[in-house]
This record gives structure tokens, sequence and C-alpha cells, in this order.
């Protein structure tokens, strides 16, 4: 599976919910999501996107969703990357272990950036063009600095901080934060006073910093090669079949960008949405009629075709051959070996 076109949803966020007083199945369904994505390690950037926005609508004002969340949520919940933070040595490897692992969370991305007494961490987004609901903004910073009160056991504040959403009782943030805090900017950052950053984190576990920090490392390493927006595209369209939205308006919008922006990365690989469109139907054909109990007709509206006539078309052209024969002698070799 390619890097960043799924994110992982840890299982701790539905625990941390109902730990707030929150029932998980509530949030998924004001998203419009069904109640098995609860159990699904990974989610779409769109549904990441909805689930947070489902759950500031329960909560009904952003800033009290944002100091609810970042506050009430306790250590047990966190997820190998933040725990690889909150036992750092000091509130600076903290920061830098949780930007360095964000790559493993998109689709957040986080630039820090230190200079005279301040350090400012700014928050941009990793392969979409749209930008992430104002609950998630707010908390994605927010929690930077809860990190650093709860490592050094000190109540910490911010020297600054920007949104450029609203973000409703701003003055609520502002006794949170510690600071005075602007809505409607240029940008989301926070800026801390750097004097802080030096300051020993009481969570500082050298153990387990020994056995999660080469895991999560490799774990990065073999993301590396998987940026590409091809694999995206054919994964969404993968998960999009059975449905029937195999078409270009759905996969750009799961991937956060319009028809046209997609159209011009997708040249740019020298390939169309159209070329994997086929590409993956013809990769799935293959998987489900290795499978003897689908039935050829299934097989045609599993991977798109409300005609089984188009599907043999298709097939031909892919294999040179019908499906019927093709899983003939496919199963026939299987079965001697």
């Amino acid at each position: 599976m390619a890097a960043y076109t799924t994110i992982k949803f840890p299982a701790g966020f539905w625990s941390g919910l109902r730990q707030l007083g929150i029932a998980p199945h509530e949030v998924v369904r004001r998203a419009g999501l069904p109640l098995t994505l609860m159990n699904e390690p990974m989610v779409t950037t769109a549904q990441y996107f909805s689930i947070w926005e489902a759950y500031s609508n329960i909560i009904g004002d952003t800033a009290k969703g944002i100091i609810k969340l970042t506050t009430g949520f306790e250590t047990v919940h966190f997820p190998p990357t933040v725990l690889a933070a909150y036992h750092a040595r000091d509130y600076h490897d903290a920061l830098t272990r949780m930007i360095r692992y964000k790559r493993l969370c998109p689709p957040e991305s986080l630039r820090i950036t230190e200079e005279n007494n301040e350090c400012t961490i700014e928050l941009g987004w990793l392969n979409t063009e749209q930008p992430g609901p104002p609950m998630l903004i707010g908390i994605t910073l927010a929690f930077l600095l809860e990190l650093g009160r709860r490592g050094t056991g000190q109540p910490l504040t911010a020297k600054s901080v920007e949104f450029s959403h609203l973000m409703g009782d701003v003055q609520s943030l502002e006794t949170y934060f510690g600071c005075q805090v602007q809505v409607g900017g240029s940008s989301n950052r926070l800026t801390l006073h750097k004097r802080d950053l030096h300051r020993p984190f009481v969570s500082y576990n050298a153990e387990l910093l020994e056995i999660l920090t080469p895991a999560l490392d490799q774990s990065i390493d073999k993301q590396q090669p998987g940026h590409s927006i091809i694999e995206k595209v054919k994964w969404i369209t993968k998960r999009s079949l059975p449905g029937g939205l195999s078409n270009i308006q759905t996969v750009a919008a799961e991937l956060g960008m319009s028809n046209r922006t997609l159209q011009r990365r997708l040249h740019g690989e020298g390939t169309s949405f159209q070329q994997l469109l086929s590409q993956v139907r013809q990769e799935l054909a293959r998987e489900y009629l290795a499978d003897p109990s689908l039935e050829i007709g299934e097989v045609a509206f599993l991977i798109g075709y409300e005609d089984q006539n188009s599907f043999y078309r298709a097939f031909r052209l892919w294999e040179g051959d019908t499906p019927s024969n093709w899983r003939t002698v496919h199963l026939g070799v299987h079965s001697i070996n």
C-alpha cells in the first residue's frame, strides 16, 4: 500500500472518546460513515476529515472540543508515534520526534524553525489541497504544547498562536495556551519559548525508546518509495469499484484535489486516469477469477461493469481470452501445483 494513500487511525482514539463521555458510534454516524470503520486501522483522507468534523459538530464549540480532547486524552491511549515523543529525553527531543514520526500519520505536516528566543512549529498538509477541519488544526497544535506540559510536569505556556480559521471561544483558547491567540491569519502555527525546549522530561524512558525508535524509523524507511500518485489513485479506485464510483471525480475528492490537478499530475507521470482504471480492473479481474466461488457476473460487478458483455470485451483485450477460459487454465495450473 502506498504511503500517504491512507491514514492510520489509532484504536485509542475511540477509547479516548468514550472516556470523555462521547459515544464513538455517534461520531461515525454523524460523519455519514459505516460503523465498521471503527474496526478499520486505516481510513482515507476524506473519511479522516469527516470524523473530525463530526466530533466538532457534536461538541458544538471548536475551542471547547480542542481543550476537552487535548487535556482529557490519557497517555495509555497514545499510539507508538506519540509514545516515542512522550518518553523523549527533553522537550526539544520530543518535538523533533513528533515532527519526524508525523510522516507516518498524514495528512498533517509539521515544520519547525528556531530563531532567537523562539521556536515556531507550522502546520501544513501532505498530498491534499484541502486544509483540514479547524478542530483537527487546533488539536494538532494544542497537543504539541500539551506534550511539553505532560513531559516536563510544568505548566508551560506558548509565546503566540495563529490560526487561519475561526476557532470558537478564543478567550478559552488563550487561557489554555497562556498567550494571545490570533484567528483568521495566513497560517496555522504555534510559537514556543525556546528556553522551554531544554527542559528534561520526567517521562523519559530510554529502555522503551530503544524498542520504539528502530521500529518507527524502519516504518518511515519503508514508506519512502511509496509516494507515487499512481499508487494512490489505484488504491482508491480499487476501493470504489464495487460501489460503482469508479470515476475521476471520486478519486480526486478522496485525494483532496480538483479533477484538473489530478489529470495534470497523472499526465506528468506518463499515464491517465482511464489507463489506471483499466489496470486496476485487470488486476482485480485476475484476483476474483482465481476464486471459484465467484460467478463471472459477480466478478464483472465487483470491478465496476454493469454489463457482463462489456466485461467480456475488456477481458479479451487484457488477456487475449475469455474470462471462462482464463479461469479454467488458471485454476487447472494451480490444481496441478
